[in-house]
């Protein structure tokens, strides 16, 4: 067994954490001071106060010194573009200059910018780029990563970048869910013919990726520009012969229609969110999708922020995610995305970090297996240098407080 000791406090401790964190529970974020924990097999066996433990047990097990510093939960990602070939800093100066997302990508630039180089690219090539990014949420503590596809477009390049995904999976500690987004633009000679390239991902890719076994998910831009509710649903309904459930991404840029579309084909979770009003949380309110926001797109958009506190307020079950992607996104830091959520959404840090966690790992089916310092999941955690609170992560947000990660019961960083 593996003892953590010297813990000045460990947080997110429960002993059953088995659903997501409604409402008012999101602020609740149970700790352990003076704490200890034991690793079995790379499960939590126990958590607790550091003198409730044996002179036996402690002279038996492997020690690690947290040396003063908090233990937390792994983050968990449930949203990112990880996969994909090259980075459009170009298009951030086009951004300075004033030109909006959907002006970018009426010129050539956004996301059919990011297929052209993902096509030219090989399955190497683009896992070699995608791995190091994958290392890199890691160090930053990310234990549970959920990875789009979306950027090839074609039949042959959405099924390279869900290999990529399946080879990524193999290789790496942390836990990795695969989800198709085929809709997540329209190729260019698609522009005047959308239902065509509805066709082409029902009839041709959706079948080819099933028959691989290539996705745990299926996903739709459903938004103003992007996919409509009527494409987007026959999309989910020709999913669903195959087994994928849906996690969309909706109401980035309108009122869509996205959200209710999500919910009505049991979407696992409903992403972005930027524009939600009573109906959207009226809608929520009466299915178990989890809300998942990605406050980094809205700070490097400069769009509205989603009306966070009324969904907490309202009882909803709120999730963060980085959204890492290299247009509107460039960044997997969830540390970032904690003390965004703090700034901008006016989240506590406790409602924060849970929405980082638990909450994130509900948004991909992970809750039972990781989220929170739970005995029986799987012990993937956070060591942080010694400081006054945990308030202090988000406040110093620019600071690296990532000391160790454990993925697994094994040590990865630090």
């Amino acid at each position: 067994m593996i003892l953590v000791e010297n813990i000045k406090s460990a947080f997110g401790v429960r002993a059953e954490a088995k659903e997501p964190l409604k409402g008012a529970e999101m602020a609740e974020l149970p700790q352990v001071d003076d704490a200890a924990i034991l690793i079995r097999d790379g499960r939590f066996k126990w958590i607790g106060k550091r003198g409730e433990i044996s002179a036996d047990t402690y002279a038996s097990c492997e020690k690690v010194d947290a040396r003063g510093g908090m233990v937390l939960p792994a983050f968990c990602d449930p949203h990112t573009h990880i996969v994909f070939a090259g980075w459009r800093e170009a298009e951030f100066r086009d951004k300075i200059m004033g030109l909006s997302y959907e002006e970018i990508a009426r010129n050539g630039g956004g996301i059919l910018n990011s297929a052209r180089r993902l096509q030219a690219a090989s399955e190497n090539e683009l896992f070699e780029q995608s791995y190091a990014r994958v290392e890199q949420i890691m160090r930053m503590g990310t234990a549970a990563v959920e990875i789009k596809s979306g950027y090839g477009l074609t039949v042959a390049d959405e099924i390279k970048m869900l290999r990529v995904i399946a080879r990524i999976r193999e290789k790496t500690p942390l836990h990795v869910k695969a989800t198709f987004l085929g809709a997540h633009a329209l190729p260019a000679e698609y522009k005047s013919n959308p239902d065509g390239y509805v066709d082409l991902i029902v009839q041709e890719m959706l079948p080819n990726i099933a028959a691989e076994k290539l996705a745990d998910y299926v996903d739709v831009f459903c938004d103003r520009g992007f996919f409509t509710v009527a494409q987007t649903g026959r999309i989910l309904e020709a999913a669903a012969k195959y087994g994928l459930k849906p996690k969309i991404h909706a109401n980035e840029l309108d009122y869509s229609g996205g959200i209710q579309v999500g919910v009505q084909h049991g979407a696992i979770s409903v992403d972005h969110l930027e524009c939600t009003g009573d109906e959207e949380i009226e809608t929520l309110l009466q299915s178990n999708t989890i809300p998942t926001l990605l406050p980094s797109t809205a700070f490097f958009l400069g769009l509205p922020h989603p009306p966070a506190r009324k969904m907490i307020q309202s009882g909803l079950p709120l999730a963060l995610a980085s959204d890492y992607n290299p247009g509107s996104s460039p960044s997997g830091s969830m540390p970032f995305i904690i003390s965004l959520a703090c700034i901008h959404l006016k989240m506590l840090p406790e409602e924060a970090i849970n929405a980082a966690t638990l909450n994130a790992a509900a948004a991909m089916e992970w809750h039972t297996e990781g989220g929170s310092l739970s005995p029986g999941k799987r012990a993937d955690f956070i060591i942080t240098p010694p400081m006054s609170s945990v308030s202090f992560i988000p406040y110093t947000f620019t600071t690296q407080h990532i000391q160790t990660v454990f993925i697994n019961g094994k040590q990865q960083y630090g």
